[in-house]
């Protein structure tokens, strides 16, 4: 089952990643950036200056690396739940339907488990995400970075290995809880939807995997504002000394709603994704477990 889990999390976080990178990617600029006046202001001058492949900087490698990342996720969650219940993670809508507690616990235990994988595959996603041509960019020129192998060879260089896992603390306070919520709106809502005793359709887990991408995001903004600004302190970015410090000078400076940038991005960005994701992973599961 794990080699199962590793491909089908690999292929169904690919995809939801293509989906909804273009997005992230102006989510990223309005949170670390104040050149912007809004989404249409940074998509029409990303576009003048960097044109289609600007909107997919910083791609590649979480693409190699959500294979590891989603099966981790995936894995330790249905265990994760297994334990807690003694119920396997598979076709949400099972007549022996989990404890919401422990949906949440195992949802908070796939959360802490990935920190480690995403956290230096989401720090070059971040810093390739913020170059910009020539001095458009953060302090960071269009030769700062010239892919995700050579900008992890700039960090390792100037910040040592511990620049590699700058901003985790801010990833796990948003990623540990927020995946709780994941699961936890995917199970009830996935349930809600399909006839009991049978699997669920299309629609079903559709509807589903979006609804849970949009509660989880709109609770994980603020954190993923905190999260990026401390990835690019010290690129081009102002100086953080932690978590605290970021929350304490970015409110000072811009308001509490400096914690929301990106929220109508995050929530119009993961209704596609997370449903896409949970489908391909649904499907693939079901196709994988079913062969001889």
């Amino acid at each position: 089952m794990t080699l199962v889990e590793f491909v089908a999390g690999w292929i169904s976080g690919a995809v939801g990643l293509v989906v909804g990178h273009p997005m992230d990617t102006v989510k990223v600029r309005l949170q670390t950036q104040t050149r912007y006046k809004g989404i249409v202001d940074c998509v029409v001058r990303m576009y003048a200056h960097e044109r289609i492949p600007g909107f997919f900087k910083g791609m590649s490698f979480p693409v190699l690396s959500i294979a590891f990342s989603n099966s981790v996720v995936f894995g330790s969650y249905s265990n994760a739940l297994d334990y807690l219940t003694q119920t396997q993670y598979g076709q949400c809508s099972k007549d022996n339907s989990s404890n919401l507690a422990a949906v949440f616990m195992a949802g908070c235990f796939s959360g802490a488990t990935q920190v480690l994988v995403t956290a230096p595959s989401d720090l070059v996603k971040v810093r390739l995400q913020n170059q910009m041509r020539g001095s458009l960019g953060l302090g960071v020129g269009a030769d700062k970075y010239r892919g995700p192998v050579h900008c992890v060879a700039v960090i390792l260089k100037e910040e040592g290995p511990r620049g590699l896992f700058r901003g985790m603390g801010a990833l796990a306070l948003r990623d540990v809880p927020c995946y709780g919520l994941y699961f936890l709106p995917y199970e009830l809502a996935c349930k809600a939807l399909t006839e009991s005793g049978k699997q669920p359709g299309t629609f079903a887990v559709l509807m589903a995997g979006g609804i849970a991408g949009v509660i989880t995001w709109a609770c994980a903004t603020p954190m993923d504002v905190v999260k990026a600004r401390l990835q690019m302190s010290g690129a081009g970015g102002p100086v953080y000394r932690g978590v605290l410090h970021c929350i304490s000078v970015s409110l000072q400076q811009e308001g509490v709603q400096v914690f929301f940038k990106g929220l109508l991005l995050n929530s119009l960005r993961a209704f596609p994704v997370n449903a896409v994701t949970f489908l391909c992973y649904e499907h693939l599961m079901r196709a994988m477990t079913s062969l001889p």
